[in-house]
């Protein structure tokens, strides 16, 4: 049966748009100030917002803000990317149930006026489909939107929001050098343009460079501060979050999501939403909190399927040198309650610092698999990541794909059956989860 003629229309809408500028992305703000004045300015229009900027953690960090807010019954938009497996995952629509992702029909409808309202100019694709996003926003009434930086911040089309309840920064580091800078200051200082005079800033854990610029930014805009490790603190201890400010301690449940860093971005949640005094249900919303791919364990599906009976099957989107740490920490500490040789299948995008993953793994991993990334995006050769592993001292090898690299684990055999972690990429990381057959929403 043929599909609706709107989920036909959507992939061709995106692809029509995408021409509309010769780069992916070029930072500014006057195209996306142009087409918003033609829209009627709907990010003028919005519900209270919650801006997030940083590295690392930013979608987790807003996973969490989502589940103590809905489960305090407050209605909750949500927007996000890159997506991992359809574009729709950008744009939740919120709703005292909980929300869904946009439909189909919804979604071209407002590519369809965005690019109307457009009528041909140059933008980028990011730009005019966070536009479109605006508008379902603007129309569908919620208590929150959730609004994450696509890259950067001071120039990021999210960065049109004048007034937000209050700007979030995740830890920064390194990534995307070719946009931010080569430094953690000059990246932080990218990020720190999201602070807003007199708006409330929650930062969680920075290095001392980063925060610095941080603090300066705020002061110049008369911004209130709320860092870790000076307004408030978190940490596990007995297998328990911990979480202190000022207003008191919360002994909260440990979250689902797997890894030390995830006690670091819940507490970063519930900083944000103590903050700006927002409803929310922090002990319910830390445990209903999901986000795909980040240290996922893949359900069984037709890509785990030719894994041999017993392998631990992982899944993370971590691509930079920080993301790396802080993967190679949390199965540190799945080693120490069940031992498994671990194997890495890997592939990386030709921007990214293959060798600055890979270090914090240098010493714990059986054997490195060097895959390429599907699709059209400029990968790095197999045969590349391959050589940065050989040269941290790991056996490294190449396979075509994810599915091929399970199969020669299969013929290898090895005992206990290992713990593999395909990791490197978010299009990897869709690719993966597609192929598998999981549902997202």
């Amino acid at each position: 049966m043929a599909l609706p003629l709107p989920a036909r229309a959507t992939d061709e809408i995106l692809s029509r748009l995408a021409a509309l500028h010769p780069k992916k992305i070029d930072l500014s703000l006057a195209r996306m100030e142009r087409l918003l004045e033609a829209l009627g300015h709907p990010e003028r229009r919005l519900p209270k917002v919650i801006h997030v900027a940083g590295t690392n953690g930013k979608g987790s960090t807003i996973a969490f803000m989502r589940g103590m807010l809905e489960a305090a019954g407050q209605s909750v938009h949500v927007y996000t990317s890159p997506h991992l497996v359809r574009f729709n995952e950008r744009i939740r629509l919120g709703a005292r149930d909980g929300g869904r992702l946009v439909s189909d029909a919804a979604l071209a409808e407002a590519l369809d006026r965005a690019e109307a309202a457009n009528d041909g100019a140059p933008i980028t694709l990011f730009e005019i489909t966070t536009a479109a996003g605006f508008l379902l926003f603007a129309e569908h009434p919620a208590d929150v939107l959730l609004l994450e930086v696509g890259l950067g911040g001071r120039l990021d089309a999210t960065n049109v929001v004048d007034r937000p309840l209050a700007s979030v920064i995740t830890p920064v580091s390194i990534d995307h050098v070719d946009f931010l800078g080569t430094s953690v200051e000059a990246i932080a200082g990218e990020k720190a343009g999201i602070i807003k005079p007199r708006c409330p800033v929650v930062v969680g854990a920075q290095t001392a460079e980063a925060l610095a610029v941080i603090e300066r930014a705020a002061a110049r805009k008369l911004a209130p501060l709320f860092v870790r490790g000076q307004q408030w603190n978190v940490q596990e201890e007995g297998g328990r979050l911990v979480y202190a400010d000022e207003d008191g301690l919360l002994d909260l449940p440990r979250p689902r999501l797997v890894g030390p860093h995830q006690i670091d971005n819940a507490g970063l949640a519930v900083a944000a939403l103590r903050a700006v005094k927002l409803p929310a249900a922090p002990e319910a919303g830390i445990l209903r909190a999901d986000w795909p791919a980040r240290l996922q364990r893949l359900a069984p599906g037709p890509l785990t399927a030719r894994a041999p009976a017993g392998v631990e099957l992982w899944l993370d989107g971590g691509h930079n040198a920080a993301g790396g740490a802080a993967l190679a920490h949390a199965l540190c500490e799945l080693e120490e309650r069940y031992s498994r040789p671990l194997v890495l299948i890997l592939g990386m995008l030709g921007t990214k610092d293959v060798t600055g993953f890979l270090q914090p793994f240098a010493g714990l991993v059986r054997e490195a698999i060097a895959v390429p990334v599907p699709g059209e995006h400029a990968g790095l050769k197999p045969e590349d990541v391959a050589a940065a592993a050989v040269g941290l001292g790991m056996k490294a090898s190449v396979a075509r794909d994810v599915a091929g690299a399970l199969d020669g684990i299969a013929r290898e055999a090895v005992v206990p059956p290992p713990r593999v972690l395909i990791a490197g990429s978010l299009y990897l990381a869709g690719a993966v989860l597609a192929a598998n057959g999981t549902a997202l929403g």
